[in-house]
């Protein structure tokens, strides 16, 4: 469309088939071909089903969303369709190689689809299950709890690590505000952390852009930046569980996805906070501790890095030390941090060091000298992406959000640690690896977590 930029353009025109034509000189696409919200609007998968040609398809659930798998099987049933269902027996199943193998293992040759019914976990395993058998897929949200329904990924754990991994982004996402509305308020609460990241994500797409040359679309960030308005106008309602609210929070996330499929990478909406969440999670399931939905994670994970990122925003980079910290690099101590931190899954990040390279003197000299020479235009991101965490604060507090690693039972340890672990756990340029680069990664370990306690 001439002269309209993704965040101008209406749904239907970011969901056209051919795609849409962008100043970045990339053709963006997004595989969703049908998003509909509305109240009372669950008859609708009916339809969609129809027209994709399902027949026989396989509808999963949890046992928390069993019930609305039920209405949908009946919805299916009245309008000609044989559905098969398929409830995973857990509150809580895992996005792991168990339940993607459950379900596989279900898996009949008559299907000609899969419908799921649930949000985070559920849409992850079927996007997976989906991609291998080339099955037509439609999701039924039932909460505003994350924004990858229309995402082309699924965040997993493989072989206990979390890893982003290609999977089928579903054709048609159905959005009903009512039940939406009515999720459990822990899920509601994790949609809007799940949205504040996108302040620090942007932030730090940013400034990977500009050090290493990574791609970035800077519409793109806008569409994610008008889903983030979106969502934090309607946060104060949430907790009143008003249906608008729930929906402009769900209809934001999904935005938020879609960007994410456009640019081909999860970019556009993790960071740093994620990975605070990522790696608390895989400690409390190795330990078989309990822990916090990644969206409520992720939220205090946002109030973690924005005060790292201004912190980086002040510093004076210095070239000598920066290049004594690279040369005092030592790969057996690091190796004994990354067992100490990640356990089980330690082997598999140290075999990814081969690979990414983040830790070699040359390329880390390469970087230092991109660094210093545009110093002034990193600073100038810091400024202008990121909202003062503060005002970030109340908002989540409004929505009832829990803000502060304490209240999700995380010490300063814990907290330390994983600031520390973040620029290790994916192959992302991200600000822990800005300040190891700077070799001021520890120092501001000491000043921001070091004497810091978990209030």
């Amino acid at each position: 469309m001439e002269g309209k930029t993704l965040a101008s353009m209406p749904l239907e025109s970011l969901l056209w088939d051919e795609g849409v034509a962008c100043s970045c000189k990339r053709l963006h696409k997004s595989p969703v071909r049908q998003i509909e919200v509305g109240k009372n609007i669950l008859w609708k998968i009916a339809v969609m089903a129809k027209e994709r040609g399902m027949k026989n398809p396989v509808v999963t659930a949890d046992r928390n969303t069993q019930k609305t798998g039920k209405m949908v099987c009946e919805i299916l049933k009245e309008a000609g369709i044989q559905p098969v269902f398929f409830v995973m027996d857990s509150r809580r199943p895992e996005p792991d190689e168990f339940w993607v193998g459950s379900l596989a293992l279900q898996f009949d040759r008559q299907w000609d689809g899969i419908v799921a019914v649930g949000s985070g976990t559920i849409n992850d395993i079927c996007k997976i299950v989906a991609d291998m058998t080339g099955l037509p897929y439609l999701i039924a949200a039932t909460a505003p709890s994350m924004d990858g329904y229309a995402s082309n990924t699924s965040s997993m754990l493989r072989s206990g690590v979390k890893v982003s991994l290609p999977s089928k982004c579903p054709e048609g996402i159905l959005l009903d505000t009512a039940i939406l509305a009515q999720a459990p308020m822990e899920m509601i609460q994790a949609g809007i952390g799940d949205m504040a990241a996108k302040y620090v994500s942007i932030c730090e797409w940013k400034i990977a852009h500009v050090i290493t040359g990574e791609y970035y679309c800077g519409e793109i960030a806008e569409l994610v930046k008008k889903s983030l308005k979106t969502c934090m106008d309607s946060s104060a309602k949430l907790a009143e569980r008003n249906e608008d609210a729930a929906g402009d929070t769900a209809f934001g996330l999904v935005l938020s996805g879609i960007a994410m499929s456009y640019a081909g990478i999860s970019r556009p909406a993790s960071g740093t906070e994620h990975y605070f969440s990522h790696i608390w999670e895989m400690r409390a399931l190795q330990q078989k501790k309990p822990r916090s939905l990644h969206g409520i994670s992720v939220g205090v994970g946002t109030l973690l890095t924005i005060p790292v990122l201004k912190y980086i925003g002040q510093l004076e980079p210095d070239r000598e030390r920066a290049l004594r910290h690279a040369e005092d690099f030592d790969p057996e101590e690091w190796r004994a941090f990354v067992r100490r931190v990640f356990g089980t899954a330690a082997d598999t990040i140290i075999r990814r060091e081969d690979e990414e390279k983040k830790y070699d003197k040359m390329l880390h000299k390469e970087r230092l000298e991109i660094i210093l020479s545009r110093w002034d235009e990193i600073q100038k991101i810091i400024r202008e992406e990121l909202p003062d965490e503060e005002w970030l604060k109340e908002r989540l507090l409004l929505a009832g959000v829990p803000v502060s690693p304490a209240q999700l039972g995380l010490s300063a340890d814990d907290v330390r640690t994983a600031f520390l672990a973040t620029k290790d756990i994916r192959d992302k340029y991200i600000c822990t690896r800005l300040l190891w680069d700077l070799g001021m990664l520890e120092e501001a370990a000491d000043r921001l977590f070091g004497s810091w306690r978990a209030t």
